[in-house]
């Protein structure tokens, strides 16, 4: 269990963190263990030896090593040569998890078999060993997810794994396996020089995993500027971004949320769905310093990386919440003039629940009467590939009397998948503005009809599906 989740998080930064990454990654695993049973039970009728199980575990701890060095050499390729996120993610935990899996998988049978004493205690035997087994299985889980992954590397992990693997061997066989002791160091040494030459030596000013995210940092330029920005990136999508020579939005769409300003002159109270590197609520200081801001950021650690690596200085007007925003939603405590939402961590995982009828209700209820909720999606408008956006603006619509869709990118191509603003408000808003800038996002405005599909509800939100149609 503990390698299955930090394999999620080796995945995360090229195939990102999605439904159909955890499926791929928890299909691979649970089919390679199946045959390391089989193989395992196979293995242990012929003449079962502590020194063969020792051998078994040493084999493991090696496989386990070679994972950093496969991941960082191996995952680039198949993402560049597999467009939908269902192959790239079996293919990637195959190549990386399946062989270690087989192996581990194999050392339940086996060592059932070697403590069988008579067939008359079989059962028993094998009930304690399972029990065993699963008690492991759940101290590994609650160890990995509340703890080791949140103040440790990846690769560290994955070689405390090996190094725990290295140790049973010795103790099942330790006759064997310390005259083997100098075959192992110098594999290991091989092993750990392939992961020196293979690393990243781009300078990052930071690689680090929270308790929900593979998060790295690093300086780099603007491609269309060549300014020099700083950016973020959470698992394996660009999440936010800022520019080190100035304090204007980097990203276009965050630029749409700007249209907040032309609808509603006076904000003086609004609140922001993610936070990330908390550029938007930076720029809302600036532009609105009298006006509160709540922010929703369910990674604390997000929050603490804005402070260090992107210049965030709360003031008393700001609020930050640690927590999934619908569970803030269910409160309803406070009145808004604007809700931003920009809660998504890629293309294939924008939280299901913060795109239902449910949770849309909830921030109806949380606006004053001419108040507005902007939500930016991604997703094509027409098509298959717009199946998502036609379906988060049917749902809206079943809520807001006015709903708005401006394409960030372009409306000229309506089977492009791109950042999307909807905007849904109680009261018709105006749509002409005479200062250009606005005019021009103004200009954005999607006036054909959007096709009709089947609203999403906290009961039927196939968010991710609709999300994968766009790289069909």
């Amino acid at each position: 269990m503990i390698l299955e989740l930090t394999g999620s998080r080796i995945l995360a930064p090229y195939v990102g963190g999605s439904l159909p990454v955890w499926t791929g990654l928890i299909g691979i695993i649970l089919g390679s263990l199946s045959i390391g049973y089989m193989l395992g039970g196979k293995l242990a009728d012929q003449k079962p030896t502590y020194t063969m199980l020792g051998f078994i575990l040493l084999v493991s701890a090696l496989v386990l090593c070679l994972i950093p060095v496969a991941s960082k050499t191996l995952l680039p390729i198949i993402v560049a040569i597999s467009y939908d996120i269902r192959v790239t993610a079996v293919l990637a935990a195959l190549i990386l998890f399946a062989l270690p899996s087989v192996l581990l998988g194999m050392v339940s049978p086996y060592a059932i078999r070697l403590s069988l004493e008579s067939v008359s205690t079989s059962g028993e035997t094998a009930g304690k060993l399972y029990a065993l087994s699963t008690v492991g299985s759940i101290a590994g889980t609650f160890f990995a997810g509340f703890f080791l992954i949140s103040y440790f590397g990846n690769q560290t992990i994955v070689y405390a794994l090996a190094a725990l693997l290295f140790l049973l061997a010795g103790m099942a066989a330790w006759k064997s396996f310390f005259r083997k002791i100098p075959h192992i160091t110098l594999v290991i040494a091989i092993i750990v020089t392939a992961d020196f030459v293979s690393s990243d030596f781009t300078k990052n000013l930071l690689d680090a995993d929270t308790s929900y995210n593979r998060v790295i940092i690093y300086d780099t330029k603007d491609h269309r500027t060549q300014r020099p920005i700083r950016e973020m990136l959470i698992g394996n999508e660009r999440s936010s971004a800022m520019f080190l020579d100035g304090n204007d939005l980097v990203y276009d769409y965050t630029n749409y949320y700007r249209l907040s300003e032309h609808f509603l002159p006076d904000i003086t109270h609004g609140l922001m769905i993610g936070g990330a590197g908390y550029s938007y609520p930076k720029y809302l200081q600036q532009t609105f310093p009298k006006a509160r801001v709540d922010v929703v950021e369910i990674d604390p650690k997000l929050t603490d990386f804005a402070k260090e690596y992107f210049a965030f200085t709360p003031t008393p007007n700001i609020t930050v919440y640690h927590e999934d925003a619908r569970t803030f939603f269910n409160r309803e405590e406070k009145e808004y003039d604007v809700i931003f939402n920009d809660a998504f961590a890629s293309y294939y995982s924008h939280p299901f629940q913060l795109a239902t009828r449910e949770a849309i209700q909830h921030m109806a209820n949380m606006i004053t009467p001419n108040g507005i909720v902007m939500s930016n999606i991604i997703s094509a408008l027409d098509g298959d590939k717009g199946k998502f956006l036609q379906a988060e603006y049917h749902t809206y619509k079943s809520v807001f009397p006015y709903v708005y869709v401006f394409p960030v990118r372009t409306i000229e191509n309506p089977y492009s998948a791109q950042n999307i603003m909807v905007v849904a408000s109680k009261e018709k808003l105006a749509l002409t503005s005479e200062d250009k800038e606005m005019q021009e996002y103004l200009s954005h405005l999607w006036k054909k009809e959007i096709p009709h599909v089947q609203i999403l509800t906290d009961e039927y939100a196939p968010v991710e599906q609709y999300a994968m149609k766009m790289f069909e």
